[in-house]
């Protein structure tokens, strides 16, 4: 039986939101930029929320919760692994859990492996750990874009010590399969690397593609990795922070264990409540979501064919963020800009994502098809 398209809020309700996507734009500007999406909460959320605040359950998170048995139980369900409620330690957000685990296994002026086109955070948490990313770019493959194994051999060869894996893969929406992450495994194995996974968009995989959880891909990636991952993409839970560090052997457990306790302290109350509804309760609610994914990829290349001829993009395998090449209309490095000035509507800035994002935005789908096809034909008036 196929699923029911999960229906996004209308316009007027979405603007009644104070978060940075409604907030931070003037009303004429329709915001396609940050990584919030534009569906009511699932209803087991809002049931275990409303219930927190009329018991004024606001105080701080303890140190044991549901969460850990409540993702197991998911990761089990959804991509058919196996974790250890004991192996998962919570903390504020993913990026903040990457700060820490780089401290952890790296020292300052230590060398770590970016993949760029990829998240602007992955750049700056190695300022702020004060370690170096080296970037080894993804290599195109047709419509899709996979991870250079060689060139990451080599830059562990070279010494570099850890390696931030996006997985799946933002902003291309890359799903990593089973044998591209086992011999990632193997290769920092053989090196004595850490890799370092954020699998926050995996709970949005899509129809035609299958996560691998890294930790899972091989014997060898248990030992070098850890996993960091949230409830907050796929739920639209951002604002609530609550993320959670994954690890599956003796001697990456025993690095997070020891991470400072405030690490854990600042994790939410509310934002464990809300997770832990979202993988008990919200299934069926996932389900609708990502079949409306599955619509608005497709849709927002059919838009850019009619509209933006001369675009560049082939929808994803994860996720609701579309990475589009301008590059051939000519409107320079940073085409968001232009965009926002004179067609009224924000994109994430492509060269944020690293040199390879020169001449690209990021296009957030996770929307009404209605607001979708509005901002792609605005855009369009631009190319005529």
């Amino acid at each position: 039986m196929s699923t029911t398209p999960l229906d996004a809020l209308p316009l007027d309700q979405l603007r009644r939101r104070s978060s940075t996507k409604w907030a931070r734009y003037p009303e004429d500007v329709l915001p396609l930029f940050v990584a919030e999406t534009d569906f009511a909460l699932a209803p087991a959320i809002t049931e275990a929320l409303t219930a927190a605040v009329q018991r004024g359950d606001t105080g701080y998170t303890p140190p044991r919760t549901r969460l850990p048995e409540a993702f197991a139980s998911f990761a089990e369900r959804r991509f058919g692994w196996t974790v250890d409620p004991a192996r998962v330690r919570t903390t504020c957000d993913v990026m903040m859990g990457v700060a820490e685990l780089l401290r952890a296994v790296t020292d300052p002026g230590d060398r770590v492996i970016v993949t760029p086109p990829v998240y602007p955070p992955f750049f700056a948490v190695n300022e702020e750990s004060r370690t170096e990313a080296v970037r080894v770019p993804l290599l195109r493959e047709g419509d899709g874009w996979r991870l250079d194994l060689g060139g990451i051999e080599d830059a562990f060869a070279r010494g570099a010590k850890a390696m931030l894996l996006c997985n799946p893969h933002n902003p291309t929406g890359t799903v990593h399969d089973r044998a591209t992450l086992a011999e990632l495994a193997r290769i920092a194995h053989r090196h004595g690397g850490w890799i370092i996974s954020d699998e926050i968009h995996a709970p949005l995989t899509l129809p035609g593609a299958r996560f691998t959880p890294f930790l899972d891909a091989a014997p060898e990636a248990a030992e070098v990795g850890f996993a960091l991952t949230s409830a907050s993409k796929a739920f639209n839970l951002a604002g609530l922070k609550c993320a959670f560090a994954v690890t599956a052997a003796e001697a990456p457990a025993r690095i997070v264990a020891a991470l400072p306790d405030e690490v854990e302290w600042r994790t939410s109350l509310f934002g464990v409540i809300a997770a832990v509804a979202a993988f008990d309760e919200s299934d069926g609610w996932l389900d609708a979501l990502v079949a409306r994914l599955d619509l608005n990829r497709f849709l927002l290349r059919d838009l850019l064919a009619e509209h933006v001829p001369g675009a560049r993009y082939a929808p994803g395998q994860a996720g609701y963020l579309g990475w589009v090449d301008l590059s051939a209309l000519g409107w320079g490095d940073n085409p968001a800009v232009r965009i926002l000035r004179e067609a009224r509507v924000a994109l994430h800035l492509g060269p944020l994502f690293g040199d390879e994002g020169r001449g690209h935005v990021r296009i957030n789908y996770g929307t009404g098809p209605e607001i979708l096809t509005e901002a792609v034909t605005r855009i369009g008036a631009l190319a005529r």
